[in-house]
């Protein structure tokens, strides 16, 4: 892992708030997540940053240096990025349009929506694993819209800047080998998979990992999380047959794996598209919602386990109605 300015502002955070807890709940964090990743970044730095006590977190003499160095850069690259986003707004016309998408099955979908609603414009798009860093883009000039993701009680931050659009909130289903003994079952529960060895996500900012945690803890056992992986890297390790995992209702199986509901639906994911107040997107928000929301029923068409799903829960994980309402 490299040094990012994320990483700098969490040591001053936790520096100007004398205590992980509060720095926590200023970040928008977990007191248990705080403290990894400061531990991630201690390690990374080659030295222990705070002294922790009953007290509070006291900067150690190593800290002391990093602090000061940290406060020194970050407001310059605070500026950077305010003169960047003013210069981006300014370039930005409905010549270029800047998507971004977390690991969910709509990009496309936004991509031809927006080519629907904007047929002259150059479209472009990248994906990252985390929505904290598109959000990030969004508000700063430096996205028009993305596709961001969140959990029950743990959403997304909102944004002065920022029109946040939940699109369809769906469940989170169960990914096994296609050789699991459960494969064979139309649903399976958390239970029958706290003994299995998961493949889980990095502590990450979206709290994925530990939004199923607390899901699992429900089962009075604690999973055995030998794999800490996301995306190829964690499929592979279920299509091996190395571990169990979890997913998104939309994720398309590939050979090897096989994607099976959870009983009693005890986890949820939420889609929501983030676009910039002040861009160009925003005069057309209804009609891409619309297309995204038509291309996500098409694509659980095509799912056979959510197929099945969605017939035994009708009501349930229905698209962003922008139907005309009123008189």
């Amino acid at each position: 892992m490299d040094l990012e300015v994320r990483h700098l502002r969490v040591v001053c955070a936790v520096a100007e708030a004398g205590s992980l807890t509060r720095a926590a709940a200023r970040l928008g964090m977990t007191q248990p997540g705080l403290s990894a990743q400061l531990r991630r970044i201690e390690a990374m730095l080659g030295g222990a940053l705070f002294d922790r006590g009953k007290a509070g977190a006291a900067p150690t003499p190593f800290g002391d240096l990093v602090i000061q160095r940290a406060r020194a850069i970050l407001p310059g690259i605070d500026a950077l990025l305010d003169d960047a986003a003013r210069a981006t707004r300014r370039a930005a016309t409905v010549e270029r349009i800047r998507l971004g998408s977390v690991g969910a099955p709509l990009l496309g979908r936004l991509v031809l929506a927006v080519r629907q609603a904007l047929p002259g414009a150059e479209v472009t798009a990248r994906c990252q694993y985390s929505p904290a860093p598109l959000l990030d883009d969004v508000a700063a000039g430096r996205l028009e819209a993305a596709i961001l993701g969140d959990h029950p009680d743990q959403r997304l931050p909102p944004r002065a800047d920022v029109i946040l659009t939940p699109l369809v909130t769906e469940p989170v289903f169960a990914l096994l080998p296609a050789t699991h003994p459960l494969a064979a079952r139309e649903e399976v529960t958390l239970a029958q998979l706290a003994d299995e060895d998961w493949a889980v996500p990095r502590p990450d900012p979206d709290r994925t990992g530990e939004y199923w945690a607390s899901a699992a803890a429900l089962t009075d056992r604690r999973p055995h999380t030998p794999y800490e992986a996301e995306g190829r890297q964690l499929i592979e390790l279920v299509r091996a047959g190395l571990a169990v995992s979890l997913c998104q209702a939309t994720f398309i199986e590939v050979p090897g794996t096989t994607v099976r509901p959870l009983a009693g639906n005890p986890l949820w994911y939420r889609h929501v598209l983030a676009w910039h107040r002040d861009g160009p997107l925003t005069a057309h928000g209804t009609a891409i919602l619309r297309d995204v929301g038509t291309g996500y029923l098409e694509l659980c068409a095509e799912l056979p386990a959510y197929a099945r799903w969605r017939s035994r829960h009708p009501h349930e994980a229905q698209p962003t109605d922008t139907s005309p309402t009123g008189p």
